[in-house]
């Protein structure tokens, strides 16, 4: 009977005490993990430009550019987030080689923009080639580009589209000032000067070819490292050869710089083409009154929405841009942005190949332009004229200046004219 009675009082106490177990508050249970949030896409650009050696300063202004224009989309397109990775040539083709190489088996970029330097953009003309991947507008200039382009269109294609066209219109703007009488050269004799790159020697011999085509007799031709800034040896020399007009280029400040303020110093009264000289914003700081009388080709901040980018820049960075590097280069990163954006449209997905596509496609047959650029009324690209862009009024246009008191008062084309082309006294 006790037995019973404590089996039935111990299973009581058990019952009792499960009840008031499970009536008790539970603990309260950690707070689950979140899942996993899936990252947008990530579309990795490169961005090529020289941010250290020579041509650092113009490299910079590059940079500069594409970032504002990036930012001004807060870095997407459609559902990707773009990266920019930048890659610096150093103004070398061996190193800018080894540089974009590593940018896309490392970096994995898919596409790239901007350039500087000529013979960096024709070494990495087969760098884009092995890859196939599509670089957007690259401010090299020579026509080795050209013809490497047009040698094989399915190979160098994937270079696409140059943002800057071989200049041509100096000795137009020359021999227009001579048929109006508002300068006499005593003799045509001219000099070849410039860097010793495919820039510079393409620059040098298409000058030659035009002034010998229209009555110049060519005394001397000299080249240069990209970073000589001595010349007074060579100045001196010319100076004594009576020459009535010098032409040359070089991508890099001290160097350009450096031979404007010699050729003041040893008294050369020869006319001076120096394109490139406004390439730099600060460009009057280093020269001072000696770039009075010599000519430039670049473009300028004309319109409301160039002179505010202009500002803005200025503003952000604490320097004075330049049209020809900063404001391009703002051009180019908006005209591909655009050109992104098409591309995810159409095909729903943003990758080399549907860029290079797009590309091939909408940009190089004239169907899709940019007119919504700062420098230029409309960046158009046809079968005919690739790699270069459209030249001509409304479309890609230098205009010839010449400077005096650190402005530059255009003098070609003539309807554009606000001076007359004026010998040094």
């Amino acid at each position: 009977m006790k037995t019973r009675l404590f089996k039935s009082l111990t299973a009581l106490a058990v019952l009792t005490l499960l009840a008031t177990q499970c009536a008790a508050p539970q603990a309260a249970k950690p707070p689950a993990t979140p899942a996993p949030t899936v990252a947008a896409n990530v579309f990795k650009l490169g961005v090529q430009a020289p941010l250290t050696g020579p041509s650092a300063s113009a490299g910079e202004q590059l940079q500069a550019a594409a970032k504002m224009a990036f930012e001004r989309i807060d870095y997407k397109i459609g559902d990707y987030k773009i990266e920019l990775v930048w890659i610096d040539c150093q103004s070398n083709p061996e190193k800018a080689i080894r540089a974009y190489e590593q940018a896309v088996t490392q970096d994995d970029i898919q596409a790239g923009i901007l350039n500087w330097n000529s013979s960096v953009a024709v070494a990495l003309m087969e760098v884009t080639a092995k890859y196939k991947v599509p670089h957007f507008f690259g401010m090299g200039a020579t026509e080795v580009i050209n013809e490497k382009f047009q040698s094989n269109p399915s190979r160098y294609g994937y270079w696409n589209f140059k943002f800057w066209p071989t200049p041509a219109n100096y000795v137009t703007a020359v021999e227009d000032a001579i048929a109006a009488g508002s300068w006499r050269p005593a003799k045509k004799r001219a000099a070849i000067w410039g860097e010793d790159t495919d820039w510079g020697r393409g620059f040098g011999n298409g000058l030659k070819g035009q002034l010998q085509k229209a009555g110049w007799t060519i005394v001397e031709e000299q080249y240069f490292a990209l970073d000589q800034t001595d010349f007074r040896p060579l100045l001196t020399k010319l100076k004594g050869q009576e020459i009535d007009l010098i032409g040359g280029t070089s991508t890099a400040p001290d160097s350009i710089a450096a031979f404007i303020k010699q050729a003041d110093e040893v008294g050369l009264k020869s006319l001076i083409i120096a394109d490139g000289l406004g390439w730099i914003g600060d460009w009057y700081k280093l020269t001072g009154n000696s770039s009075n009388y010599v000519m430039d080709q670049i473009p300028g901040w004309t319109t409301d929405k160039a002179k505010a980018f202009a500002e803005a820049y200025k503003a952000k960075w604490g320097k004075t841009p330049s049209p020809s590097s900063a404001g391009l280069a703002y051009d180019a990163a908006n005209f591909f942005i655009k050109i992104a954006q098409a591309t995810y449209a159409e095909y729903g997905k943003l990758n080399r190949d549907t860029l290079f596509k797009f590309g091939q496609e909408k940009v190089q047959t004239g169907k899709f332009t940019y007119t919504e650029g700062i420098v230029m009324t409309e960046y158009k690209y046809t079968s005919e004229t690739a790699p270069d862009p459209v030249v001509g009024k409304g479309y890609y246009t230098f205009p010839v200046l010449q400077y005096m008191n650190g402005e530059g008062k255009v003098i070609w084309p003539l309807e554009w004219k606000t001076a007359d082309l004026n010998a040094k006294p």
